[in-house]
């Protein structure tokens, strides 16, 4: 992993689950994070086992990426602090009720803010450094949800699915500049946002499984760009 030493990453949704686990698979690979999400402690605790492995340096950003303010200043802080942005991983993400006859206005809301509209301001955040160094990379954590919908999943669907049409989209808007794009669709993975979801008769992928995607995409060629990673449990 001698190449992503010196690179610099941002990764939102980071105080656990997927987010956590990128963290520490690009830290142990030498990069240094900037971890962001609502959850100060549990930042300061995934910060604790980053420093552990005394490889990537790790800066705690406190965000809430339905605030672009927020965002805008994470990216800021990160740039201030390590010099520059090289990797996005715009991981955060809610999983509500997806139902339409529900009627969870509020949910949908929540998600849309988080799923499609934290994705957008993290780019915004990070694109013109990126464009200026004729280098970077984007990824989207998306979910098979995107690709598939169930009669449960309606609106969730609808936001994951928008995230992988914005990864589809950019990359065609960033042909030729150097900065890449990437979107990563995951099945259930064993979290605590997958508690209680999911078949019982199929093992869960682990959060390492995802983390190790995100490797395999930002250590290709810097002439290859991996558009679309689709990981699903057996």
């Amino acid at each position: 992993m001698a190449k992503l030493y010196g690179k610099t990453a941002i990764v939102t949704g980071a105080s656990s689950g997927i987010g956590a686990g990128i963290a520490k698979e690009l830290a142990n690979a030498g990069v240094d994070i900037a971890i962001a999400g609502r959850n100060t402690s549990r930042l300061q605790n995934i910060a604790h086992d980053i420093k552990e492995m005394d490889r990537g340096k790790v800066l705690v950003v406190p965000t809430d990426v339905k605030n672009q303010t927020d965002v805008d200043a994470l990216a800021i802080h990160a740039a201030d602090h390590f010099g520059k942005v090289d990797i996005l991983i715009n991981n955060a993400g809610q999983m509500l009720s997806g139902s339409v006859q529900d009627g969870q206005v509020r949910e949908w809301e929540d998600m849309i803010d988080v799923n499609i509209k934290g994705t957008l301001y993290g780019i915004n955040a990070v694109l013109p450094s990126m464009l200026e160094a004729k280098s970077g990379h984007i990824i989207n954590i998306g979910s098979v949800s995107g690709l598939e919908v169930t009669k449960n999943s309606t609106v969730y669907s609808a936001t994951k699915h928008a995230i992988r049409t914005i990864s589809m989209g950019l990359e065609k808007e960033l042909a030729r500049t150097g900065v890449r794009v990437t979107n990563i669709s995951p099945g259930m993975v064993d979290t605590p946002l997958s508690d209680g979801r999911g078949p019982e008769d199929r093992k869960k992928l682990e959060v390492a499984d995802i983390a190790k995607a995100v490797i395999y995409a930002i250590t290709q060629p810097e002439y290859v760009n991996v558009n679309e990673i689709t990981v699903r449990p057996v």
